[in-house]
């Protein structure tokens, strides 16, 4: 009776079918930038974030920063830019939209123009919107 031999060949095949069925189901998501529609959202004032929002943001203003923070009816997006030297920066919000996998945000600060007289003390520009509840991720961009 012959024993079963494993040649070079058979074991390279043989490992490589062992590293597929190991690794190939455990792929990433693939991820799907393609809009399928605008999200619309309301640009809030400070009194309308939710204070335990507020309170986080209160604490990262300093630094750049990019959160999220959800109750049972909304989406609340936050971005700050951090310390700046002087007052009259703004923030535009270029997009806000939803995918098949995600929300997309995507922000510019807006500095002062030339020649605007501005307060010459240190402001922390950040802006948040509100927006109808989604369990999906947020990318910012």
């Amino acid at each position: 009776m012959k024993k079963g031999i494993i040649t070079k060949g058979k074991y390279f095949v043989l490992a490589f079918i062992m590293v597929l069925g190991i690794f190939g189901g455990c792929g990433l998501e693939k991820t799907d930038d393609r809009k399928i529609e605008d999200l619309s959202y309301t640009i809030l004032e400070e009194k309308e974030i939710p204070q335990e929002f507020l309170a986080v943001i209160e604490e990262k203003k300093e630094q750049m920063f990019k959160l999220t923070y959800t109750d049972e009816e909304n989406l609340y997006i936050a971005v700050g830019y951090g310390v700046q030297q002087t007052g009259g920066y703004s923030i535009s919000v270029n997009q806000c939209y939803l995918t098949q996998n995600a929300v997309y945000f995507d922000t510019t600060l807006i500095g002062p123009s030339k020649g605007e007289q501005v307060n010459e003390a240190k402001s922390y520009p950040y802006l948040v919107i509100k927006t109808k509840y989604s369990e999906k991720n947020v990318v910012f961009q």
